[in-house]
């Protein structure tokens, strides 16, 4: 992974310090909250229901497990004990002091981490595929491109106050695991009939109040030019977005691109690319590439008796179900023969009774994990759109003591994927934006379907709910997605059906009005047993969730639910 350089850490702990003044201005009277909160915000600092909630960037979900000790040590020393991992792979403190944010900037700085990018009108966390580097489909690497894109966009004088925030993924492979059509700007690795790498270039996704899915302007951009092709999209955007008095949730770069049509928006970058900064010292070269790439060089890998190493993992997998359910839910394929990617569930549900929110890490399981990545996946994590992680480069001969170890943790449950591998944001418990409760909602889901073959039978589900109309769990995309509204004090459920975040995406489609709260948990199982139903089925396969509504619509659905 990424080493800073003299440069990085200068830059960041120069920050650091600037920041630590202008808290102790703002706390002793002497910077108004007016122009603390820019100031603030670029520092990855919100202040929250409750309390200040601090976002931590880890750059496209990458993390070494030095850095979470750390993670883990911060929780300890100056929050309650925990953290939240979002869908950008960030990872949230919920409470904070903000006298002791500049103390937690330092420390976070002494293992090469920070809280810059991860708010405000600026250039946002870029994001990538979990399974980066992993996968026998992938055309190429998409790491040392996101890395590049970091470099370039952090402290981007022209970018950092930007009409609205901007959101850019990169996958290397033809399945999208990073949502990318619906960011500002979605990065897909190709290449031509030349056997040359370059990228299909969406613009124009996003989620919120105005769901929109990202439009193609550019089908095969050289690698080369990748830098100065962004480039002249922002400043399309900053030239053209609105900047108007109330226009907050029409500032995105999607209402510019759908106002005046993915050509005209193309049209307008082209120029921009062709006039100003085509060809310019913003253009790659192979030895830019050479260098990114040298930071993801692969690991040390060991060489198995393939024969040997399959028939003992076969031995496990029959002598114990629970394993082979974690096996089949939990791994995913590695390029390399005798290694499994792992994923690890943060989606617990009910431990001792209580329920553990989704995304959710305690200061012990983050120093477990820590520990278990360096023994077992060369040290390093990685975080998911999903609200997990992942170790990348596990033995097969060592999945079965991985196992039990996560299991001791709360760390194995093997529903990744169904209808409980939610995606959840904090909701009204913590965030002042939202309308409702969304801890409660998923606690009533856990209990409804708490049988793990059953979820099995049903296949892959998922299942996101959003606290308010910004999305930020992504309802729009899950093939069944809740959000909450405000009725009058009173907390509210919208449910839709058939988003779809992947290669195929969809927006899901509303099923009817809004179900009080209690009645959350049994209006899914309605839906549920509606797809059971009228799902179609061979002697090799059954009609996903998502096939189904695609087939026949949402009509059966709302009529089972309102009659």
């Amino acid at each position: 992974m990424y080493q800073y350089n003299y440069a990085d850490q200068t830059l960041v702990e120069e920050r650091v310090a600037q920041f630590r003044d202008q808290t102790e201005r703002f706390l002793a009277g002497e910077l108004p909250e007016e122009q603390f909160l820019p100031l603030r915000l670029q520092n990855g600092l919100y202040i929250q229901r409750y309390a200040p909630m601090l976002r931590i960037a880890i750059p496209y979900g990458l993390l070494a497990s030095y850095q979470l000790r750390k993670l883990a040590e911060i929780t300890r020393k100056y929050d309650k004990g925990y953290g939240h991992f979002t869908t950008r792979t960030n990872i949230q403190l919920n409470w904070p002091k903000l006298e002791d944010v500049p103390d937690i900037l330092a420390e976070l700085a002494s293992v090469q981490m920070h809280a810059i990018q991860t708010s405000g009108n600026c250039i946002r966390n870029t994001t990538t595929d979990p399974y980066a580097g992993i996968h026998k489909e992938e055309i190429a690497d998409p790491r040392p491109y996101c890395e590049i894109i970091r470099q370039w966009s952090t402290f981007h004088p022209e970018f950092a106050f930007l009409p609205r925030k901007f959101k850019i993924a990169v996958i290397g492979t033809n399945d999208d695991r990073a949502a990318t059509q619906v960011h500002d700007v979605g990065l897909h690795v190709k290449t031509n009939d030349e056997g040359e790498i370059g990228f299909e270039v969406l613009v124009g996704g996003g989620l919120g109040r105005i769901p929109v899915l990202g439009k193609v302007i550019n089908k095969f951009l050289p690698r080369q030019h990748l830098l100065s092709y962004l480039d002249a999209i922002l400043r399309v955007y900053n030239l053209h977005g609105r900047r108007d008095k109330g226009s907050k949730y029409r500032s995105r770069i999607k209402i510019l691109v759908e106002s005046m049509g993915g050509p005209a928006f193309a049209k307008l970058v082209n120029a921009e690319w062709e006039a100003h900064t085509k060809d310019g010292p913003l253009t790659l070269t192979d030895e830019n590439f050479a260098t990114a790439s040298s930071f993801f060089s692969e690991p040390d890998y060991v060489s198995f008796d393939a024969l040997q190493v399959q028939s003992e993992l076969q031995q496990q997998l029959s002598a114990d179900k629970d394993f082979a359910n974690w096996y089949n839910q939990n791994t995913v394929a590695h390029k390399i023969a005798g290694y499994r990617a792992v994923v690890i569930s943060l989606k617990a549900g009910l431990v001792d009774g209580k329920y553990v929110p989704s995304g959710d890490v305690s200061e012990s399981q983050m120093d477990a994990l820590a520990d278990l990545s360096d023994k077992y996946s060369f040290g390093e994590l990685r975080g998911t759109y999903q609200q997990n992680l992942v170790f990348a480069d596990v033995q097969t001969n060592k999945l079965y003591e991985l196992w039990q170890q996560l299991s001791e943790l709360h760390l194995a449950r093997a529903n990744i994927n169904t209808l409980t591998d939610m995606i959840v944001c904090p909701g009204w418990d913590y965030c002042s934006l939202a309308n409702a409760t969304t801890h409660n909602i998923a606690e009533q889901i856990e209990k409804q379907f708490d049988d793990l073959d059953y979820l099995y039978d049903l296949g892959e589900i998922r299942l996101n709910m959003s606290g308010c109309i910004n999305a930020c769990a992504h309802h729009h995309t899950g093939d069944i997605g809740i959000l909450g509204v405000d009725k009058k004090g009173e907390h509210w459920y919208q449910i839709s059906l058939g988003g779809n975040s992947s290669d195929d995406a969809k927006l899901g489609k509303i099923l009817g009005k809004s179900v009080p709260a209690l009645e959350v948990a049994n209006t899914i199982q309605q839906i549920v047993d509606v797809y059971v139903d009228l799902r179609a089925s061979t002697d090799n396969d059954v009609e996903s969730f998502g096939q189904l509504v695609e087939r026949v619509g949402i009509d059966p659905f709302k009529e089972k639910v309102y009659g």
